[in-house]
């Protein structure tokens, strides 16, 4: 059983979850260099939840404000990737240092 089904995750949070984690990955292996993903079970606003946190030490992120806006891209994607990972989940939550590497913290809860 994953984390989502044991917090009774509907399967439309359960998609939109994996959608935003497997996008936080793809941008960890591709711009940091590779990454850990780690999952916790947790509460938002007094509900269960999962939270995944994924760190790199890769280059960072110059301009956060900039790279959360759809179609920005540094690469040859879309730039739909860190903005449409932001509106798939309950919480988002980056920090970045430049030469440093990025932690993404993302959390969805059951409802």
């Amino acid at each position: 059983m994953n984390a989502m089904d044991r917090i009774g995750a509907s399967a439309i949070k359960r998609t939109k979850f994996v959608t935003a984690v497997s996008e936080i990955a793809r941008n960890a292996l591709i711009y940091g260099g590779g990454g850990v993903m780690t999952f916790h079970l947790h509460k938002l606003a007094g509900r269960p939840s999962v939270l995944a946190e994924c760190v790199d030490h890769g280059p960072g992120i110059a301009d956060v404000d900039r790279a959360l806006q759809d179609g920005y891209t540094t690469g040859k994607g879309l730039g739909l990737g860190l903005s449409g990972a932001r509106r798939l989940v309950d919480r988002f939550a980056i920090e970045t240092l430049p030469g440093e590497g990025t932690t993404v913290i993302m959390e969805c809860g059951a409802r």
